[in-house]
């Protein structure tokens, strides 16, 4: 086993991607390094490398996952935008793209181009773009176009002519080219610009200073919120709902949190006895100096099982 776990994070970035859940790829690298060390004496380097065999592993599990499994994807994708704030009744998880930590596919040093690549590659319009793949598509534009697999490489994974391997390549790019996918920025810490303006946000949002707010938006901006398919487009129609009483967010704050390569962070709101208590995860697109969407995940129970507990807020910290 200690020959397999150093492959844990890349493994669970490849079944991320092609699975499009947190959750589903930690579940997968793991049967993929129970099933190696289980039949760990009967591989044979001289098949191919050690990497490549538990890729091999790792893509027969995720196809297996997806035979039957319903494509995720945004809310965006599943219906028009909503008018006001009736939020109507949650769908079920499964068929929404869901966020994963940072630290689980990510690794913690790289080179600087490459780790720009692996950020923007599980951001969540890319992934949701990823679901309009067949399966072994996928494997195939992730492996060659992410992870920078050779085509002979991808052949012997796949067990497949190169040839194939290549067509596949070509199928996938142009479906890709057609999918609409919402632009925007990877986290960049080190950019004033983008930090100031995550800063200004945060601050606008936690003095419930709605026309600050929406000042920061793209005049297009969109707002979901998964497990919901509701979702909206356009400034004024965010502008209505962060004034209904209804769903107000006075009192909240936002902490952040390393998730999908993206500015994101929880929203914390007081409890009955005054502690801050997570209430969503909340992933932006920023772009050209703006918010262009925001992404409010409400299971917050089950995400702080995958990502730990956010940083506590108490009421002395306001």
């Amino acid at each position: 086993m200690s020959r397999l776990e150093p492959f844990r994070t890349e493994l669970t970035g490849y079944c991320y991607r092609m699975l499009g859940s947190g959750f589903e790829a930690e579940d997968a690298v793991q049967e993929t390094l129970v099933r190696a060390w289980r039949s760990f004496d009967r591989y044979d380097e001289r098949r191919g490398s050690l990497r490549t065999w538990l890729y091999r592993i790792a893509t027969n599990i995720c196809l297996d996952m997806l035979r039957s499994a319903q494509r995720r994807a945004l809310a965006v994708d599943l219906g028009p935008a909503a008018d006001g704030p009736g939020i109507g009744a949650p769908a079920g998880e499964q068929f929404f793209v869901q966020p994963i930590p940072d630290g689980v596919v990510l690794p913690p040093h790289g080179d600087p181009q490459e780790m720009a690549v692996r950020r923007e590659t599980i951001r969540l319009a890319f992934v949701a773009a990823l679901q309009h793949l067949p399966p072994r598509q996928r494997a195939v534009l992730i492996l060659r176009d992410v992870l920078c697999w050779r085509a002979e490489e991808v052949a012997q994974l796949l067990e497949t002519t190169t040839a194939s391997v290549t067509s596949a390549l070509q199928r996938a790019r142009a479906t890709l080219r057609g999918v609409e996918r919402t632009p925007g920025e990877a986290l960049r810490p080190a950019d004033p610009a983008q930090r100031d303006l995550l800063a200004r946000y945060c601050a606008a949002f936690e003095r419930h200073d709605v026309e600050a707010l929406v000042a920061l938006l793209h005049e297009d901006a969109t707002m979901s919120m998964p497990p919901f398919r509701w979702w909206l487009r356009g400034r004024d129609q965010i502008r209505l709902v962060l004034r209904d009483p209804g769903a107000s967010c006075v009192g909240a704050r936002l902490v952040p949190v390393a998730a999908n390569g993206s500015p994101a962070f929880w929203q914390l709101r007081p409890g009955p006895d005054g502690r801050y208590l997570p209430f969503g995860l909340v992933l932006l697109d920023v772009r050209a100096g703006l918010v262009a969407g925001s992404t409010i995940f409400l299971d917050a129970d089950r995400l702080v099982s995958l990502f730990g507990p956010p940083v506590e807020v108490r009421p002395a910290d306001r």
